[in-house]
C-alpha cells in the first residue's frame, strides 16, 4: 500500500509516527513482520501458512513493499525448484522492537474492557422517558 506523503514538512512527514505508518500501514504488514520475528528466515508458502486469511497476491505485494522499505530481506537461490527466503533486516528488527509495546497493549486490552476505569467512562444508557406532568393534567 503506497501512501502519499502529507504536506507540512519538506519530506511530507509531520512526525515519526507518520513515517512508521507509511511502512507498516495496512492490515497485514505488522503481522508479516511479527511472523518473521517469531519464525526467522521463512519461505513464501511458510509465511502464508503462518498468516491464515492472507491471499497470495496481498502477501507478495506486501513483501515487495516491505523489501523496498528496507525492513525485509529477500534471498533468491538459484535452484530448481526456485527457492526464496524472507527475513528481517536490522531495521526490521528495530521496527519489531518498537511494535513490542503495542503488542503488549493489545494482549492486555481484552482484560481491561470489562468496564474498568482503564477504558474511561462506560457506555451511555438511556432510561425510558417517563411522563413528568403533574397528575390529573392532560
Amino acid at each position: 500500500m503506497t501512501t502519499l506523503n502529507r504536506p507540512g514538512a519538506p519530506d511530507g512527514h509531520v512526525c515519526g509516527i507518520d513515517t512508521a505508518m507509511e511502512v507498516i500501514g495496512g492490515k497485514w504488514k505488522v503481522l508479516i513482520l511479527w511472523a518473521l520475528h517469531e519464525h526467522p528466515c521463512r519461505r513464501f508458502g511458510e509465511l502464508r501458512r503462518l498468516l491464515p486469511g492472507i491471499t497470495e497476491k496481498v502477501l507478495a505485494s506486501h513483501l515487495r513493499e516491505l523489501e523496498a522499505d528496507g525492513v525485509v530481506h529477500r534471498v533468491s537461490y538459484d535452484e530448481v525448484p526456485p527457492r526464496v527466503e524472507y527475513s528481517l533486516t536490522e531495521d526490521g528488527k528495530r521496527l519489531n522492537d518498537a511494535l513490542r509495546p503495542l503488542a503488549a497493549w493489545g494482549r492486555e486490552r481484552p482484560a481491561t474492557r470489562g468496564g474498568g476505569e482503564a477504558d474511561g467512562p462506560g457506555p451511555v444508557v438511556h432510561a425510558p422517558v417517563t411522563d413528568v406532568r403533574p397528575p390529573g393534567t392532560v
